[in-house]
């Protein structure tokens, strides 16, 4: 059997078997029963369902890592395809399983094509989908004994021509974060709503407010979104002035230093809404992504894999609005992420008819087989 065959067989069994995130234990030994065969040098456990697995050089160089994500989604699959999952309301609906599968693939090219020098990383990370993996991967002990020199990873993307190659200079995708406001007032009886203290004009406040931030384009960089996704208020009865509420926003900008002016303005509009009704107010963030800011030698090298391999490949000219934690990398390291275009046709991200195109699968393994050699084999 064909590397490649082999390694769409691994898709094939990835998907067929997906877990949600930090919940991956099935994926994690399936990977390691994959890349042992392969004689990895060491194996590190790492945040909750993590395995690096790593390839010594015989001199001293480099440490280069190539990221996969193994979190599946809680969806229900409406593919019909042979190899559909198996566990109901878990779907591999954002192609994690054909992105571990090409950085698996490296396992056997590296077998074959020992480092000269430094050492390779195959990094398999939790809970891309929550947040909160690469952050404890980054965050986790075990990280620095392997923290990398370069780090590269790549994400599908539908509506692309399938195999094309996506690149951007500095920001690839957006940061975001989640923002939940709660406000605490005081309930009273319906006929008697001078008793009590109502969030409904601190509410009001608080949109025109976050509205009024985002309007001013001359106050940020770069693209600066709020969305407000969320507001409950009170219970459903209708003998009850409300007492609280909750408000949850979605912050979004193409630059870090616009995310952290954007949060503090808006928990000025807050802060002031409570304080002229007389309400308490309580702020927490929930999944926040820095923004992913690619490093120029990593693109650079980018470029140079695609065009030794032949492949069409594009420059975008804005960044994706969609975040991406990989971020956590390249906040500390120099990092390069990539789009691969998996057609006009594919059904979008998250969608429960996604189904990772296994004919793109060698483009990607191709990229990260041409950057392994330059960094780790070429120039010794």
């Amino acid at each position: 059997m064909s590397t490649i065959q082999k390694i769409i067989e691994l898709r094939h069994t990835l998907h067929q078997h997906p877990e949600v995130s930090n919940r991956e234990k099935q994926t994690s030994a399936r990977i390691s029963d994959f890349v042992q065969q392969y004689q990895p040098d060491k194996t590190i456990d790492i945040s909750h369902t993590g395995k690096a697995f790593i390839f010594e050089g015989k001199n001293p160089g480099p440490t280069v890592m190539f990221r996969a994500e193994l979190d599946a989604l809680p969806i229900l699959e409406h593919t019909n395809v042979p190899y559909a999952s198996e566990n109901s309301g878990v779907a591999h609906s954002c192609g994690h399983d054909g992105h571990m599968s090409m950085v698996a693939g490296l396992a056997p090219y590296i077998a074959e094509n020992r480092p000269e020098k430094g050492r390779a990383v195959l990094l398999f990370q939790p809970a891309e989908e929550v947040e909160q993996g690469a952050r404890d991967v980054v965050e986790s002990p075990a990280f620095a004994e392997i923290e990398p020199d370069y780090i590269f990873a790549l994400h599908n993307i539908p509506g692309i021509p399938k195999g094309k190659i996506i690149l951007r200079r500095g920001t690839f995708s957006a940061a975001s974060k989640g923002m939940i406001i709660r406000l605490t007032g005081k309930t009273s009886h319906a006929a008697e709503p001078e008793n009590g203290i109502s969030p409904v004009r601190a509410i009001e406040q608080i949109i025109r407010g976050l509205s009024e931030i985002v309007e001013d384009k001359s106050a940020f960089a770069d693209l600066a979104l709020l969305t407000i996704v969320h507001i409950r208020m009170g219970e459903v009865t209708f003998g009850t002035t409300p007492g609280d509420a909750e408000v949850m926003v979605t912050l979004r900008a193409y630059e870090n230093d616009d995310m952290q002016k954007m949060t503090g303005l808006a928990e000025q509009v807050v802060e002031k809404a409570a304080e002229n009704e007389q309400l308490k107010f309580a702020i927490s963030y929930v999944e926040d992504f820095p923004a992913l800011v690619n490093n120029d030698q990593c693109v650079d090298l980018l470029e140079e894999a695609v065009r030794k391999n032949g492949f069409d490949h594009a420059y975008r000219e804005q960044p994706f609005k969609w975040s991406e934690d990989f971020s956590y990398y390249t906040q500390k390291y120099k990092g390069g992420f990539f789009g691969l275009g998996s057609g006009p046709d594919q059904p979008q991200l998250h969608n429960p008819d996604f189904d990772f195109p296994d004919d793109i699968l060698g483009n990607g393994m191709a990229i990260f087989q041409t950057l392994y050699e330059k960094l780790l084999i070429e120039n010794k």
